[in-house]
C-alpha cells in the first residue's frame, strides 16, 4: 500500500482502491460530525434523561432545508435504538421519531405514530381509539421521547386543523410526560409561536449557515484528510472556500454533494485531488437545481 499522508491514517488504505470502488466509496451515506450537529446531539441526549414532571421542556430543530436537521435525528436513533427483551417477549423504544403527516389531521398523526413503533395502521379504527392505542403502546415500550420531523408541514392544513395539530402534540407531551421535539424551517419556529403555550415551552436550536470562518475551513480541512483521492487538496484554502460558499450559499447538504461531485471527477479523470479550477470544468454538472439555479444567476450578474 502507498502512503498518503494527506490522509488520516485510518482513511489512507481506501486511496488504493480502484476507480469505481472510491467512487462508491465518496457516494456512501456516511456521518460527519459539526459542530452544531453536535451541540444539537448534546442537547438531545440532555433532554432524554429529563425526569418526568408535570410540564416537559421541549425542543425546536430548526433551519434552511439542507441543514442537516434530518441527519442528527437519524444518527439521535442509530444511538438509541429499540431492544427486544424475549423472556418478555416486550420491545423498549426510548425515542419514537415519526414523520409529519401530509395534512395536519389527527387521525393521520395517530396512524404515523403508530407506523414509528412499527404498529398495525389506523385501518377502520375511530380517531378516539387510535388515540389510546398510541398512549398504551408508547408507556408500554417505554417511550422517553417523542420526535416529530418536517413539523412545516403542519402549514399546508386549514388554521383549525393546525389549532387541532398543536393541541394533539400537546397532549401527548403533558399525558406521556415526556419531551417533545419537532424539526422544521423557520416556519415551524413562526407556527408555534401562534400557540402561547408552546411558544413558552419550547427551546430553540438553530442549525445556521456556514460562512467563510474557522468551522467551515475545518469542515472542508477534514473532508480533504479522508476522501480517498492520491494528491492533497486545496480545500484549506482560502480561495477554495470562497468558491464553495459562492457556490452553495452556505447550505451544508450543498456543500457536500458539490465536494462529493468535484472528488468524483477527481477520481475519474486522473486529477487525484480537488483545486480551485475543479469547481469550474465545463464537464461539472452540479449536484443540486438549486445550485444550478444560483450559478446561472451568478452568471447573468457577470455578464451585466
Amino acid at each position: 500500500m502507498t502512503e498518503y499522508r494527506h490522509l488520516q491514517p485510518l482513511y489512507q488504505q481506501y486511496a488504493d482502491m480502484g476507480i469505481e470502488e472510491r467512487v462508491a466509496w465518496i457516494r456512501a451515506d456516511r456521518w460527519l460530525e459539526t459542530a452544531d450537529a453536535r451541540a444539537a446531539l448534546a442537547r438531545l441526549e440532555d433532554l432524554l434523561s429529563y425526569p418526568p414532571r408535570d410540564r416537559m421542556p421541549c425542543l425546536l430543530l430548526y433551519g434552511d432545508t439542507g441543514m442537516g436537521k434530518t441527519k442528527i435525528i437519524r444518527k439521535f436513533l442509530r444511538d438509541h435504538q429499540p431492544t427486544f427483551d424475549r423472556g418478555t417477549g416486550v420491545t423498549t423504544m426510548p425515542v419514537v421519531a415519526m414523520q409529519m403527516p401530509a395534512e395536519p389531521v389527527e387521525r393521520d398523526v395517530y396512524g404515523e405514530l403508530l407506523n414509528a413503533m412499527s404498529a398495525p395502521g389506523p385501518g377502520g379504527d375511530a380517531t378516539f381509539r387510535l388515540k389510546n392505542t398510541c398512549r398504551t403502546l408508547m408507556r408500554k415500550m417505554g417511550v422517553r421521547m417523542l420526535i416529530i420531523d418536517e413539523i412545516h408541514a403542519m402549514l399546508t392544513g386549514t388554521y383549525r386543523q393546525q389549532r387541532i395539530f398543536l393541541n394533539v402534540i400537546r397532549f401527548l407531551a403533558n399525558d406521556l410526560k415526556v419531551p417533545l421535539i419537532c424539526a422544521g424551517t423557520d416556519l415551524a419556529r413562526q407556527a408555534l409561536l401562534t400557540d402561547p403555550q408552546l411558544a413558552e415551552r419550547f427551546e430553540a436550536f438553530h442549525l445556521k449557515r456556514w460562512f467563510n470562518t474557522q468551522p467551515l475551513a475545518q469542515l472542508l480541512a477534514s473532508l480533504g484528510s479522508i476522501l480517498p483521492l492520491r494528491e492533497p487538496s486545496q480545500l484549506g484554502s482560502a480561495a477554495v472556500r470562497r468558491k464553495v460558499l459562492d457556490m452553495t450559499d452556505g447550505v451544508t447538504v450543498r456543500i457536500f454533494r458539490l465536494i462529493e461531485t468535484v472528488a468524483v471527477e477527481a477520481v475519474r479523470t486522473g486529477a487525484e485531488a480537488i483545486k480551485l479550477d475543479s469547481f469550474d470544468g465545463d464537464n461539472l454538472v452540479l449536484p443540486l437545481v438549486a445550485m444550478a439555479r444560483r450559478s446561472e444567476r451568478r452568471l447573468q450578474r457577470q455578464a451585466s
